[in-house]
């Protein structure tokens, strides 16, 4: 695996690529890597002839109370892990490098009305940030495929949204939640659970299914579904942000008639902000 940390390098190699005639994809991480990830890259291998990585923990979508200094940065095993599964780039840009002007002085991407909700409403700013290097890494890769995992639907949401109003070259695929085998959505953030917490964590995905399987059965009293699954989370020592029921497609509050739902949500246990959702067809 070849390891590069200017734009111009990674495109270089990029372009050599296509002008070969070959396929290639992208698989964007703020590193930390996990089993998760390398679902993306297997993913990734399997639609096109080369596999493009890139680390950087992007501070502008992190808050001012956030957890940007302490955000478990791990390079050296992420780089074993990347060229062990199949990545032969891996991008590896400075914050200098991607915002040459500061990131005070940086173009912003916003997206919105579905940047505005949800995890949007909870962290304001953080989706402008996302957007704004997603849409940059996307233009310095110049890739023909871009996977993202679904445990963060929302962001998966806003990027195709993004990308078909911006007319971007790509197309943005989706890969399935990686689980632990408790249930608990893999993520980078499950490190910051005590062990108390980590027996705990698991609820949250099981109110997923509970409020899921009530969808399936004929329930259409949202409101009610929702308290109740806030209600037995907060009662577990989960301090949820939000717990709700929309339709799949947009995003928006729920009509009864609909045929996909989303039962999404945020809550904090400890340190921990855990985000998870489950898609319902009915």
């Amino acid at each position: 695996m070849k390891t590069v940390n200017t734009i111009k390098a990674v495109r270089e190699q990029v372009n050599a690529w296509k002008q070969a005639g070959l396929k290639v994809a992208f698989v964007p991480t703020m590193g930390n890597l996990h089993a998760g990830h390398m679902t993306l890259l297997k993913k990734a291998n399997e639609l096109a002839d080369k596999v493009v990585a890139s680390i950087f923990v992007n501070p502008l979508q992190f808050g001012p109370f956030e957890d940007y200094d302490q955000y478990p940065r791990t390079p050296d095993s992420d780089s074993k892990k990347l060229s062990d599964n199949g990545c032969e780039l891996l991008f590896l840009p400075s914050v200098e490098e991607m915002y040459p002007l500061g990131r005070e002085q940086a173009t912003l991407i916003n997206v919105p009305v579905i940047s505005e909700i949800l995890c949007g409403q909870d962290r304001p700013g953080h989706f402008t940030g996302m957007a704004t290097v997603v849409s940059k890494l996307l233009n310095s890769v110049q890739p023909d495929i871009a996977i993202f995992g679904q445990k963060d639907f929302q962001q998966l949401m806003i990027i195709r949204r993004m990308v078909l109003d911006l007319c971007m070259p790509v197309e943005i695929l989706g890969a399935k939640t990686n689980r632990e085998d408790d249930g608990l959505a893999m993520s980078s953030r499950n490190q910051y659970l005590s062990q108390e917490e980590r027996q705990t964590a698991p609820l949250l995905y099981a109110n997923l299914r509970a409020a899921a399987n009530k969808l399936k059965d004929g329930d259409r009293n949202f409101s009610a579904i929702e308290d109740e699954c806030i209600a037995d989370l907060s009662e577990n020592g989960f301090r949820p942000s939000y717990f709700e029921i929309r339709q799949a497609e947009d995003l928006q509050k729920p009509q009864s008639d609909a045929k996909e739902f989303v039962v999404i949500t945020a809550s904090w246990l400890g340190k921990a902000r855990l985000i998870d959702n489950l898609v319902i067809e009915v």
